[in-house]
């Protein structure tokens, strides 16, 4: 009688191949799903799209007259017919206004503050790689800038020149680098002593190819962090000039300005003149921290490994 067939055993004698264990996932792929574990941060970028959209598509879905005054429907309250959020003083549809002036706000907001980060970038990191005398010289400008109130120093500059589009991007600019300089410096102190700064040097690297090569490459996540946050003081510069009255002449508009015209009659009960503005200032900076906090979560090392 045969024994029942059995299956041999390898002849190697070797187990079967175990399934290869799943790739890690790349830093990037690490990175969003830190950020997206922020709900303060999505939120931030859900508010920041839909203010984008509001300004940029609502125009072509709601057009108005924002050039010429219509004194007949000045202060109109909100619900009147073809006025959703009522009008301005001068007759202006509130809502049309509101997204015209939002689109000044934001490009002057962004324009500002990622050239304040590129300079005040590269400027830090010069300063903190060569060190020195070079550094103590760079740095003693930064301090003696920083001595004095940005927002004085905003309505001086602002007070002898014409405001405009590029020249309220040039003049918040100039006033804005001073923060990320430092603290690009701090990083450039640090990265300097690295091991393949220290290689490319010995191979006849100069300081032009260590700075844009190796310094601002590491110190990339701190330098996105900071733009985002860098976006969100010129916005509320460009608020403040606008509303001490050194805004873009009329008939252009910003946030700022509707803030400041509307001010005038809060007394008699327009409340619909300074909410609207001033709730999209508030939604706006509030939306560029909450993404400024994920992002920073986001770059960081220990989470990105957790």
């Amino acid at each position: 009688m045969t024994a029942p067939f059995m299956d041999a055993p390898s002849s190697s004698g070797t187990a079967p191949a175990a399934d290869p264990a799943p790739a890690a996932p790349g830093p990037l792929r690490r990175t969003l799903s830190v950020f997206t574990r922020n709900k303060l941060a999505l939120t931030g970028a859900v508010v920041l799209l839909g203010l984008l959209a509001l300004c940029y598509l609502g125009p072509l879905l709601h057009p108005t007259d924002q050039t010429h005054t219509d004194l007949s429907r000045a202060a109109l309250p909100p619900g009147s017919p073809g006025h959703l959020l009522g009008t301005t003083d001068l007759g202006y549809d509130m809502l049309g206004r509101l997204m015209y002036g939002g689109q000044t706000s934001l490009e002057v907001g962004l324009a500002a503050g990622l050239l304040a980060t590129l300079f005040g970038t590269v400027y830090g990191a010069v300063a903190g790689y060569f060190g020195g005398w070079a550094d103590a010289a760079m740095m003693r400008v930064t301090d003696a800038a920083l001595a004095i109130p940005a927002l004085f120093l905003l309505v001086v500059v602002a007070a002898i020149v014409t405001p405009s589009k590029p020249v309220l991007i040039l003049i918040i600019a100039s006033v804005a680098w001073l923060s990320p300089a430092r603290l690009i410096r701090g990083e450039a102190l640090a990265l300097r002593s690295r091991d393949y700064v220290h290689a490319m040097r010995l191979m006849g690297g100069g300081g032009t190819r260590a700075v844009f090569r190796h310094i601002l490459p590491g110190a990339v996540g701190t330098v996105i962090v900071n733009a985002t946050f860098q976006v969100a003081d010129a916005i509320l510069y460009v608020a403040y000039l606008s509303f001490l009255g050194l805004s873009i002449p009329p008939p252009a508009a910003d946030w700022g300005s509707m803030l400041s015209a509307g001010i005038t009659y809060t007394q008699v009960g327009h409340w619909w003149l300074i909410f609207p503005p001033g709730l999209a200032i508030v939604l706006v900076v509030a939306a560029f921290n909450f993404i400024g906090d994920g992002l920073r979560d986001a770059f960081d090392v220990r989470l990105r490994k957790s």
